[in-house]
């Protein structure tokens, strides 16, 4: 018999093929112009062109690498390392800081209003403002994408402290805990699913900036070479990079929710 999982695998695979079939029929009915809509056989060459060495024209002699000289799995690396850096340095300031807001009420009653401000603009918002403060090199996008995962991270931080049970406080500190071994032994632990979450959510935000981070001089990046090829009204392209994105973004998450099991292994069952 079947597990579960497998059946879900199953049916997700199933439901794939048929997208993937619907697609193709509407492509090859021409039901949609190829300008707006290509077929998966063009979306596929344009990721098989991006990932080789290949003519710069037809009948040439010279030959290039992938698009704008970099493979596709390079644009996407460079990707990767801008988010994980932005993703990874609000990681280290909003959790010590989310902690800080949740315990100390007055600290939270000074800093929440300016974190929902932040939390509230969307990037493209105050992009042109980090290029003239931080030039159009990586540090623009990496601080764009640390301003994107910065408040989710810090907002799951204050929620899950607010959440810790008085009476678990209580029970500790009647055993003569410190503040210190309360937070350690107590908050942390109790706050860490939230805290996880909030990471999920924020690396999710960081992948849907990427476009925005990478408009200017984002070459090599995923996002820099979807905005590229769209401006070429290269549409296979900008679907193979959107593809790209998406699944790029799934498998991290996937391992996100495998972290959150091995760190968290009681959640759900208590």
């Amino acid at each position: 018999m079947a597990r579960p999982s497998s059946r879900v695998l199953v049916v997700q695979v199933a439901s794939l093929l048929v997208f993937v079939g619907i697609w193709w029929a509407v492509t090859a009915a021409e039901v949609v112009r190829p300008l707006y809509l290509p077929s998966p056989q063009a979306v596929w060459d344009a990721f098989v062109r991006a990932n080789s060495l290949h003519p710069i024209a037809e009948g040439s002699d010279r030959m290039v690498r992938g698009e704008q000289n970099y493979y596709l799995w390079e644009h996407l690396l460079a990707s990767l390392q801008r988010i994980g850096i932005g993703v990874g340095a609000a990681i280290l300031v909003a959790i010590p800081l989310g902690l800080v807001m949740g315990s100390f009420t007055w600290v939270g009653v000074i800093l929440e209003p300016y974190l929902n401000f932040l939390r509230s603009l969307p990037p493209l918002a105050y992009i042109g403002l980090l290029i003239v403060w931080a030039g159009i090199g990586d540090q623009s996008k990496i601080w764009l994408l640390f301003l994107a995962a910065f408040p989710p991270i810090a907002m799951s931080t204050i929620g899950g402290v607010r959440g810790v049970r008085e009476d678990q406080l209580n029970a500790v500190r009647s055993l003569g805990a410190s503040r210190r071994q309360t937070l350690t032994a107590v908050v942390l632990p109790a706050t860490l699913p939230e805290i996880l979450t909030g990471i999920r959510v924020a690396v999710g935000f960081a992948w849907t900036t990427v476009v925005a981070a990478e408009i200017a001089n984002g070459i090599p990046g995923i996002g820099g070479l979807a905005y590229l090829a769209g401006q070429q009204l290269n549409t296979a392209l900008v679907l193979a990079c959107i593809l790209v994105i998406g699944f790029a973004a799934i498998l991290l998450d996937l391992g996100i929710k495998s972290l959150e099991k091995v760190l968290v292994p009681w959640r759900g069952k208590a």
